[in-house]
């Protein structure tokens, strides 16, 4: 039980902020490293406990980013926009 707290609270600490069950209820203003892949993205609308986003997609994992960062638009272009 321990370890799973531990493991769990770890994962809370790394940036950019990771996408939890259904949505983004905190976004990160770091950058996503030029190394990582990007797919695509789609915008999330805040409607409680989910938070205004800008999630980028990789081929493994999602990222929560803050829409408001200056580096969002850069990153955006030449990525098709995911539609759910």
């Amino acid at each position: 039980m321990l370890l799973l707290f531990l493991d769990v609270s770890s994962q809370r600490n790394r940036r950019p902020t990771r996408v939890g069950v259904s949505c983004c209820k905190e976004v990160s203003k770091g950058r996503i490293p030029a190394a990582i892949k990007l797919i695509g993205y789609k915008y999330q609308c805040a409607l409680s406990p989910c938070v205004d986003a800008i999630v980028f997609y990789t081929e493994k994992e999602k990222f929560c980013s803050d829409p408001k960062a200056p580096w969002i638009q850069n990153h955006l272009k030449g990525l098709k926009e995911i539609v759910d």
